[in-house]
């Protein structure tokens, strides 16, 4: 017995399965608040890999990374100290749906999310790929290693993104391989579906790179960066992100690299059947674009840079699964690219995720106690919405093994509650994509305003410290302080105020008038205003930002604020989770299906299960009441 095999055995809070933008934030959390955490990753290297497009946020992505930052996440940190160019989307909209977008160094984003993991007390990163889930009568108890190793555990959070039996394609050049060639993790998805849990296989994909020495950019548009730069965390100095921007640049496809497209759509994967992946609606291929939007006559293509320290450009716009040397042709048609030279592939990948309707809005699956899960893993696309997942799994998972009460962000306080209550109420059959439109509540949930909405919450969970916690409560006294002077100053009508008033654009004034009056005229701002205003106090342009806003749209925001009163009126209506539905009497056949499946924590989330009517609502709230008599 002395050639026996030994295994080791080691014992540990929380374990993290997945080391990309979920899972670093759900290790990051678990560690911060005390636990003891292991954070497994196929390689070290692939640590806040960013396989895809090289920047952070973008239209509501941007939303969801100022979400992650008030609650006490790393993603703002992260990229705030390693972005190479930043612009704020739609200016020339409202404030709903600004969102803040940076173009990052991907090595260097990897490079400081990989120290902040090293240097977190509490943490311990593991290079193994992880094989197995161990439970015992429904409840999480550890993990196994390909190694033999077994780590016993009392939370885990899955965050494997898109590695699980991943394979990249292009043309019939198929590998079993994670993104950027990266070892697939095999062998999870069996243990996953031995413990009852439903799998999709869902693609994705990813367009060439080129070196930026072989591309003519006096071809394109060139697209510059904001002065000044806005910071992404609500703790950055603004002043420190003042820095020299790169450049990136914009051109278009034209006719005739739709015809080798459609030329070649037999030899494209996803159109012979070689891809069997669902891929995601809005981020579509070129192959995709070509066809389903044959009417176009070109589509945007952006070149980005990678990095720095690198040469490589990203083709933002055209992710292809096309044979190399389709894409090298089809590339080559486009202006700026007629000499570029192809440093890596388009490549589609593929990949096993779980229909996240088996979670509860704590990200907890219902059928195994102690296990949670976040990121692409639960079937949406996008490093934004993995972190902001990762990040409430990761605390939800922390909660659980410290007897605490779970994080739950509803639909009325954050993106990230829009986003969670979209993946687990209604059934995804698509990699699920953050969008404004989304989120009914979006003139009160702003971007601008993500730390007055979830500050508390992450103070409260321990994730935001006290000096952050005291600043908020400073700047949170200085908006409602400047609101009330605002509202209440006058100016008169005296002939320097008209002279202002004239050279602002705006009409002359009758009669006294107060400021808020006049920052109300959509010609004005509060910036505008200072001429008109002696008595203004000297506040950072977050304090102003938020005066302007509130003051402006302050009849839109009071009736939204009625709307999300209305919602949380049957969000606070919980459904006991022993219900049994098919006692609920006139429910018809669908609804009770699709009530037994998702089993919704309230009334309101029941209400927004596809195939649950308003009846059927009505029939099941009546029975609650009746339950209570």
């Amino acid at each position: 017995m002395e050639n026996e095999r030994k295994y080791i055995e080691k014992y540990t809070d929380v374990v993290v399965v997945g080391a990309g933008h979920a899972g670093c934030e759900a290790a990051l959390a678990c560690a911060r608040l005390g636990l003891e955490t292991v954070i497994f990753t196929v390689s070290v290297e692939s640590i806040a890999l960013m396989p895809c497009n090289p920047n952070i946020g973008g239209s509501s992505k941007g939303h969801l990374v100022r979400e992650v930052d008030a609650l006490g996440g790393e993603m703002a940190n992260a990229i705030d100290h390693t972005f190479i160019q930043s612009k704020m989307l739609n200016r020339s909209k409202g404030p709903a749906v600004h969102s803040l977008r940076a173009q990052a160094d991907k090595a260097a984003y990897s490079r400081q999310m990989r120290q902040t993991l090293e240097n977190t007390p509490h943490l311990t990163i593991k290079q193994m790929e992880v094989t197995e889930i161990i439970t015992e009568n429904g409840v999480l108890t550890g993990v196994k290693t390909y190694s033999g190793a077994v780590y016993h555990c009392k939370a885990c959070v899955l965050c494997t993104g898109t590695y699980l039996r991943a394979r990249c394609i292009y043309g019939d050049v198929s590998m079993h391989t994670g993104p950027n060639g990266l070892q697939a993790a095999n062998s999870l998805t069996d243990s996953l579906k031995e413990h009852g849990i439903r799998m999709y296989r869902f693609k994705t994909g990813t367009p060439a790179r080129v070196d930026g020495r072989t591309v003519d950019y006096s071809k394109m548009t060139p697209q510059y960066g904001d002065t000044p730069v806005i910071p992404f965390s609500f703790e950055t100095d603004p002043d420190k992100v003042q820095i020299d921007q790169v450049c990136c640049y914009l051109t278009y496809t034209n006719e005739k690299t739709h015809e080798i497209i459609r030329a070649n759509l037999d030899r494209s994967p996803l159109f012979s059947g070689m891809i069997e992946g669902t891929g995601p609606r809005y981020c579509p291929s070129i192959e995709d674009k070509v066809v389903r939007f044959a009417d176009k006559e070109r589509h945007q293509v952006f070149l980005e840079p990678e990095g720095l320290s690198t040469n490589e450009m990203y083709i933002g716009g055209m992710s292809s699964s096309l044979p190399e040397d389709v894409q090298e042709k089809m590339y080559h048609t486009v202006p700026g690219l007629e000499h570029a030279e192809i440093v890596k592939n388009a490549y589609a990948i593929e990949y096993d995720c779980i229909d996240a309707t088996q979670l509860t809005s704590s990200l907890s699956f219902k059928n195994i106690k102690g296990l949670y899960s976040g990121g692409q893993f639960n079937g949406s696309s996008g490093y934004e919405e993995a972190a902001a997942q990762g990040l409430v799994a990761g605390i939800n998972a922390a909660m659980y093994v410290q007897g605490r009460e779970p994080l739950i962000i509803d639909r009325s306080e954050g993106y990230t509650g829009v986003l969670i209550d979209d993946l687990v109420t209604k059934e995804n059959h698509e990699p699920y994509r953050m969008m404004t439109s989304r989120a009914e509540y979006r003139l009160l949930l702003r971007q601008d305003n993500a730390d007055l909405r979830l500050t508390e919450k992450g103070y409260q969970i321990g994730l935001i410290d006290k000096e952050r916690y005291e600043r908020f409560l400073i700047k949170k006294q200085q908006i409602e302080d400047e609101i009330r002077r605002v509202e209440k100053a006058t100016v008169s009508a005296v002939q320097e105020t008209q002279k202002i008033l004239e050279d602002l654009g705006s009409t002359a004034i009758k009669s006294g008038i107060t400021l808020g009056e006049l920052i109300r005229r959509p010609e004005l701002n509060y910036e505008m205003l200072a001429p008109l205003d002696p008595d203004r106090p000297d506040l950072p342009y977050s304090v102003r930002e938020q005066v302007n806003i509130e003051i402006k749209y302050d009849g839109y925001i009071q009736r939204q604020k009625r709307q999300a009163e209305q919602f949380k009126k049957m969000e606070v209506k919980q459904i006991p989770a022993d219900l049994d539905y098919d006692k609920v009497p006139s429910l018809r056949t669908e609804a009770r299906q699709k009530l037994k499946m998702i089993q919704p924590r309230s009334l309101g989330q029941a209400s927004r299960i596809a195939g649950v009517s308003p009846a059927d609502v009505n029939v099941l709230m009546i029975y609650l009441d009746s339950r209570k008599r």
